[in-house]
């Protein structure tokens, strides 16, 4: 004996009236198959934000399991890519008829990539936390990339101090010499007595936001990772022989950054890139000296673009 189910979503009204900005559901669990420039497609783990506004102030709700299907249609028949992300959004509003005229859809998953170490050849994999959230909004359509790239940072100011206090070594330790030769100041510097300070470095995090534009096919993941990585010279490694830790050494003495410089010389790269509508960056140095991190913020700058 058959028996029709309530549908308490579409046959009751709201108890109080009013829209709603979003609606929806978060943090779904869901195999997704990406496409990424210049890579093959891959399958990644994602948690996934699908959302959609509330218009009518009767309404009762919105109905999720229409999301949450087409979400699996994606995951199931479907790879992930710039078009088939605005498929999505326009699925999501379609499926809600006269309740919704707006859209949202986030994922976040980590994305592996195959980095080479600095001298040896050696290979390893880097993890890259990546957020792609797509909006569509009365037919306005935005799509935006985010990813966080680590990478090491050296102070400048404690490298000077920790010069000041070598100088101050080296001249007590040669003050009553009437001649120096090269052959003892070199092997003095071989030594916990001539290298007395080092200065203090610590893992850092570039978080960087990009709005695509439409002449984007594919989700450009590995260009932002490299422009990062080649911008601040010392990203994180993963695999390291004693060769590459000492090139990783020179490179930190090298590129002495404060927050202020890491986010200057993101900010004049991704100016030289047309890839992007709009950028945001923040730069984030877990500080191994205070118990404070110290962060600088900065974005492209345009009218009406991202926000500081």
């Amino acid at each position: 004996m058959s028996t029709i189910m309530p549908d308490i979503a579409n046959h009751t009204t709201a108890q109080t009236e009013g829209t709603l900005d979003w609606v929806g559901m978060s943090n779904i669990e869901m195999p997704i198959m990406l496409t990424a420039k210049g890579e093959s497609p891959r399958m990644v783990s994602a948690f996934v934000d699908a959302l959609v506004n509330l218009k009518d102030p009767q309404a009762k709700g919105i109905h999720m399991s229409r999301l949450y299907l087409l979400l699996d249609q994606l995951s199931t028949d479907n790879e992930l890519n710039y078009q088939s992300l605005v498929s999505l959004l326009d699925g999501f509003i379609s499926s809600h008829q006269e309740l919704s005229d707006n859209a949202k859809v986030v994922f976040h998953f980590d994305y592996h990539l195959r980095r080479k170490s600095l001298i040896s050849g050696k290979q390893g994999w880097k993890a890259y936390p990546i957020t792609i959230t797509g909006r569509l909004d009365k037919g306005q359509l935005a799509i935006e990339l985010a990813i966080d790239v680590r990478y090491s940072s050296t102070c400048p100011c404690s490298a000077a101090l920790a010069r000041q206090l070598i100088q101050k070594a080296f001249k007590e330790s040669f003050n009553d010499s009437n001649n120096v030769d090269l052959d003892s100041i070199h092997e003095w510097l071989g030594t916990t007595d001539g290298i007395v300070a080092t200065p203090h470095s610590q893992r850092s995090v570039a978080e960087i936001k990009v709005k695509l534009n439409t002449a984007t096919t594919e989700f450009p993941i590995t260009d932002i990772v490299n422009l990062v990585e080649t911008a601040l010279q010392t990203p994180v490694q993963a695999a390291v022989k004693r060769e590459d830790e000492q090139e990783f050494a020179r490179l930190n003495g090298q590129n002495l950054m404060f927050c202020e410089d890491a986010a200057r010389r993101l900010q004049h790269a991704m100016n030289l890139t047309s890839e992007f509508d709009d950028f945001w960056l923040k730069i984030n140095h877990l500080e191994s000296l205070h118990a404070h991190d110290a962060v600088s913020i900065t974005t492209k700058g345009i009218p009406g673009g991202y926000l500081p």
